[in-house]
């Protein structure tokens, strides 16, 4: 069956369920002359299998997603020069699930779960990949660095003093540093925008 929906052009990772002569099937099945068979898709509002932690992957094309993703505090790896390959070996070793624009990639047997991205406005990608996969109440906002997907953790603000400007060492006093780049931040104007947009997306206010 797998085989003969992916001939077809829709991923294993589009389908949803299969009826054969309007029984149950799986992917798996042998098709015989006569069946008469009904491919339907994934709900475009639902969850990930419940087995499937809710790590990511986004290709080389969907680098802006996959920072809006981390700032939901989303494990999303991206890397702009990132292979199919490496794609791959993350989707089976790491059980990570893969957000492409790619539909052959998803036809591979190595990716157990994933998404062909439709829209093409980041924003919109992102609702579309929070309503896929039932992320509203999984969100964990401002956890995540933005640049390199290690965990932020507090910091005092002595600490970081030196490579702050000015004005910011002068109106906040609450910090938060990568563990990974050691990258700075803190709830300036852009956190205002980026929070604003977010809430737009999950339907819930953040916490302040």
């Amino acid at each position: 069956m797998k085989n003969a929906i992916e001939a077809l052009g829709v991923p294993h990772t589009e389908i949803g369920r299969i009826e054969v002569n309007a029984g149950s099937a799986t992917p798996d099945r042998i098709v015989r002359e006569g069946d008469r068979i009904e491919v339907f898709p994934w709900p475009e509002v639902g969850a990930a299998p419940a087995d499937m932690p809710l790590h990511f992957v986004a290709d080389a094309h969907l680098g802006a997603l996959a920072r809006f993703l981390r700032m939901l505090g989303f494990d999303t790896v991206h890397d702009n020069r990132i292979a199919d390959a490496e794609i791959r070996r993350l989707a089976y070793h790491d059980r990570r699930i893969v957000l492409t624009r790619d539909r052959e990639l998803l036809k591979c047997r190595e990716i157990f779960v994933g998404r062909y991205v439709r829209a093409l406005d980041p924003a919109l990608q992102l609702e579309e990949v929070v309503a896929r996969f039932g992320l509203a109440d999984h969100a964990n906002p401002f956890t995540l660095c933005l640049r390199c997907n290690f965990a932020l953790a507090a910091v005092e603000k002595v600490d970081v003093l030196a490579r702050l400007p000015e004005t910011v060492a002068r109106t906040h006093e609450r910090f938060h540093r990568c563990g990974g780049c050691g990258r700075i931040y803190w709830k300036g104007s852009h956190y205002a925008r980026m929070g604003a947009a977010l809430e737009r997306i999950l339907h819930a206010p953040l916490d302040p």
